[in-house]
Order: structure tokens, then sequence, then C-alpha cells
């Protein structure tokens, strides 16, 4: 039987190892390089300086007179301090920054670490359009409350993984030790451990090389992949983080198929939405069609280049009139930006909802 100390160490020696796995990688992908800076990739974080966006010493007032909250910078962290009431009967709650989740192009939110081992979200989250401090979505702003459990189901989609503490009785207890932020390149490419021992001998390429490549899945098994995340928050069959890319998503997570004639919001089921798209039924397209994961993608000139590899400029209603200007604009068009209406916070007693691409390619009038 091990001893504790040695089990202990083998365990850091084995999170160490899965850590380091995305440094591995890019250490021979090169090419690679710009995915630290995908939306994927910083879709969670430890919380730091440079992780949150929010400016501290700041407050945020709320729509309750006496209820504002304080972004505090301190020696020991960053914490949000809830306050109710008028000094000196004021009551307060205080909370530090643990986790970053979301990347900052739309906004962030926090999670912190609770008493055993168990996450929660914080009150306040940050609205990049804004560049302010907001109500993070799902807490009201009208009483004191740091209690809004962090599921599984959601960091499941927002990390790559982490270890549920299933026998607590608890839904929102995590090991502390165990748990790794970030879409890594492993969560979409399988274990990544035999493929550099194969490649580690320098200028021999195994025929070989234990490591999945997405694009010689079928294409239902590469639209799972994405579905796990942008098909619906749906309910789970196995433990979170058990599917596994090129496993078949029905069999680990039950993902109600809407009507077809069903209102889909913009935010939470962009596969459903493509799959209505003509673009879809027509052809083999697949996600990474027009995505590249592996680099920021922000141009919408650029994913309408995609659109001309099947159509033509000419066909565009819009052409007699327009001409070749409208060559840069398929997708501003056919897939405009529209407001979700699932997700919202409120700000200066207003409520707030992000812009998402609408994923159903079609013809808006």
């Amino acid at each position: 039987m091990l001893q504790l100390s040695k089990i202990c160490s083998i365990c850091v020696l084995v999170f160490l190892a899965v850590i380091a796995s995305h440094a591995q990688c890019l250490s021979c992908h090169k090419d690679y390089a710009k995915y630290d800076s995908t939306a994927h990739h910083l879709t969670s974080r430890i919380a730091s300086k440079e992780s949150i966006l929010g400016k501290f010493d700041d407050i945020l007032k709320t729509s309750e007179p006496e209820l504002s909250y304080r972004l505090e910078a301190r020696n020991n962290g960053f914490f949000q301090t809830g306050i109710l009431g008028t000094p000196p009967d004021a009551v307060s709650v205080s909370q530090r920054f643990d986790l970053v989740i979301g990347s900052g192009r739309k906004g962030q939110t926090y999670l912190y670490w609770g008493e055993n081992d168990q996450l929660f979200q914080l009150p306040v989250s940050y609205w990049t359009a804004l560049n302010s401090w907001v109500n993070s979505p799902g807490y009201g702003d009208r009483s004191l409350d740091f209690s809004r459990p962090v599921l599984p189901r959601c960091l499941e989609c927002h990390a790559s993984s982490f270890q549920v503490a299933t026998d607590s009785g608890v839904v929102n207890r995590y090991r502390r030790t165990d748990y790794v932020l970030g879409i890594s390149c492993e969560r979409c490419h399988g274990p990544g451990a035999q493929h550099i021992v194969a490649n580690s001998t320098p200028g021999v390429k195994p025929a070989n090389q234990a490591i999945l490549n997405l694009a010689r899945l079928p294409r239902a098994r590469q639209l799972d992949l994405c579905a796990l995340c942008h098909g619906g928050i749906g309910t789970s069959k196995t433990p979170v983080f058990s599917f596994k890319v090129g496993d078949v998503l029905a069999e680990h997570l039950e993902q109600r198929k809407p009507a077809p004639d069903e209102p889909l919001d913009v935010h939470g089921n962009q596969l459903a939405l493509l799959e209505r798209s003509k673009c879809f039924q027509s052809s083999d397209m697949t996600c990474t069609t027009c995505h590249d994961v592996h680099r920021p993608q922000r141009d919408p000139r650029e994913f309408s280049d995609k659109c001309l590899q099947c159509h033509k400029v000419q066909s565009c209603g819009l052409f007699p009139k327009q001409g070749n200007a409208i060559a840069g604009k398929c997708v501003d068009c056919h897939m405009p930006n529209q407001n979700s209406n699932i997700i919202f916070s409120s700000h200066d007693r207003v409520r707030i909802t992000p812009k998402v691409r609408n994923h159903w390619i079609k013809v808006y009038r």
C-alpha cells in the first residue's frame, strides 16, 4: 500500500502533466500559438489583475437604494463586498474573486470558493460593451446574496475538467486541486500523452500519431463535439466531463429536439439554428467549415469569404444596385447579430442583453 505522501506526490505530478500538455502541444505546433487568444482558451482562468477586466476601487449601485457593491483590490486578492443598509447599521458580505468565467469579448462573470470546496457565482459581473460592472445574470438586485451555486454542467462548457465530489450530496462541490481551466487542446483532440511520446524522436514521424484528427470523424461526430456546448444545456445521462471526442453525444446528454416552427434564442442552441439553414441541409458543412477554432476570428468579411466559396455575389438580390460592395457583407445580412432573451443582467435599473450572431442562415427582411 502506497504511503499518503507518495500518493499526493503522484497526484501532483499527474496534474502538472495535464497543465503542461497545452504548452507541450504548442512546442511543436507553433502555427497554433494564436489559440491562446481565442475565446475557447480564455473561457475560464484564475482571477488576477490581468484576467479581470473591470476596474477596482469602484462602487456598483443597484435599484435598491440601500444595497451596493464595492469592488476592491487588496494585498491578498480581489474582492466583491456587498453592503446593505445605512451606516452604522449596515451589514456587509465580502468574497474573493477566485475564478474568471468568460473570455471578456462580451463580458465576464466570477466564481468564489466557499466552505467545503463549494463553488458559487459572485453577484457582480462585468459587461464589456458598457465597460462597467453589472448585476450577474441570475441574481436580483434587491437583496444581499452570494449564494448562487455553480452547477457541473456550467463548468463542462467553460473548462476542460473538474472533479465533482459526487459523494458529498452537494451539487456544487469540487476538488480544488484537480481541475483544468479553459478549453485545452486535449478537449477536442483527445489525450495527448501517447502522441507526445510517439513524436519524441527528432526527425521520426510514426504512422500512428496516437491523436485524434477531428476532420477524419464522421460529420455527426464532429457536430456532436460542438453541440456539447453549443446545442443547449440538456440533461446529463452520464457524469459531466464523461463525453470524449468521437463519442455519440446522445449517449451522454439528452438535448431536446425543438419543433420546426419553435422560436429559438440566438444564444442557447446555435446548432439547432444552423440545422434549419438550407446551406446546412444541402451540403456536408460542419461548424469548422466556417470556424477555425485555433485562432481568433472577428472579421465578418472573413466569414463572408466562406459563403462565396459556394455562392456568387451576382446571385444576391442586392447586387444590381450595390455591385461588388456587398461581397464582404454576407453574414451581416444573412446571419445578423441579435439580442438574446435568455441571458440578461441589469445596469442602472435597465435590463441589458448580449448580441449574438444568429446561426440560422437565411434571408432576413
